[in-house]
């Protein structure tokens, strides 16, 4: 009796099946929504299935997702244009004074009151604002550049030079940072440069840190050394190589910062110390607002609407910004 020879279990000579191939011939596996023969990736393995993308493209995805951070982000954006276009948007002078108008309620002529000299609130706020946002975003500018430039080279260089300038650092945040700013404006003067320039130099101190940290961190990784190793010097593996990798943490300081430089000024102009008359921010219109806070009380809730909108819609956006560059937040399928 002849039996016939077999080859993988299936005798020899037998018509093959039509799914049946060796595993020579299959395709590699891939991933969901990838090409075919590609093989299987760890993100084909998660089944992302989709392009990567850029650290600034994942930033925004995860930050539209904060809806508080969009709208706090759509807010300043009014406010600062509406301040830009102020010429435009109403038909007063801001320092005009009107002695037949004075403290007269919200009207249709006057959509915010008048104060006691009977300019127009709405016209002032939008020139306030002006001063109120310019000092912010400026102060913080000053001091997101000065921390930045201190952090790095500490977190880099160590050493005596960490030593030194971290110990310097403590220093400044010893001191009474009010009392500080109240002696050098009433030194120096109370023009908005000068404010910009106290308020900056004396708000830096938690960006260094934050910077420096982030440095020590980054500066023993693998890419760093590769960098090192193919001659980059430190200037250009600080500029090109760590800080791109530390801007996210920065960028949330920044966005923080600026609501607290912007209640610093307010501050300041409501003792006095600020923007003197006849210019207008919006804490020295809280300060003039004073003597007609009964009498007149819409000459102080406007100024102070004014403020506290534009500082939780920047801690909304810096909330935001925290969530977006936060590489221990899980994404969300």
């Amino acid at each position: 009796m002849n039996t016939a020879s077999t080859v993988g279990g299936r005798r020899a000579g037998a018509r093959p099946l039509p799914n049946d191939r060796s595993a020579a011939d299959k395709p590699a596996p891939y991933a969901a929504g990838g090409v075919p023969g590609e093989a299987l990736t760890p993100r084909g393995a998660l089944g992302a299935g989709r392009p990567a993308e850029g650290v600034w493209a994942t930033a925004w995805r995860r930050f539209r997702r904060h809806r508080l951070a969009l709208a706090g982000l759509v807010v300043i954006a009014v406010f600062a244009v509406a301040s830009l276009l102020a010429p435009w948007l109403t038909g007063y002078e801001p320092n005009k004074t009107n002695l037949s108008a004075m403290i007269e309620p919200p009207t249709v002529a006057h959509p915010m009151g008048t104060d006691e000299l009977g300019r127009d609130l709405l016209t002032r706020i939008l020139y306030g604002g002006r001063v109120s946002l310019a000092v912010g975003f400026l102060a913080v500018a000053l001091s997101v550049t000065i921390g930045t430039a201190v952090g790095a080279l500490a977190g880099f260089y160590g050493g005596r030079l960490d030593n030194l300038l971290m110990r310097f650092v403590d220093f400044m945040i010893s001191l009474p940072s009010l009392f500080v700013l109240i002696i050098l404006s009433t030194i120096w003067g109370t023009r908005p440069a000068t404010i910009v320039l106290v308020i900056g130099g004396l708000r830096w101190m938690g960006t260094a840190r934050l910077v420096r940290g982030s440095f020590l961190s980054i500066r023993e990784r693998e890419f760093v050394e590769a960098a090192r190793c193919l001659g980059a010097g430190s200037t250009r593996i600080i500029a090109r190589h760590i800080l791109p990798n530390a801007i996210g943490p920065i960028i949330v300081a920044a966005s923080l910062g600026v609501a607290g430089a912007i209640l610093t000024e307010s501050s300041l102009s409501f003792l006095g110390l600020g923007i003197q008359p006849p210019n207008s921010s919006w804490g020295r219109m809280l300060s003039t607002a004073q003597d007609q806070m009964f009498r007149a009380p819409w000459t102080a809730i406007f100024p102070g609407l004014m403020i506290f909108l534009t500082v939780l819609a920047i801690n909304y956006v810096g909330d935001g910004l925290r969530d977006a560059f936060d590489p221990r937040k899980a994404e969300q399928a």
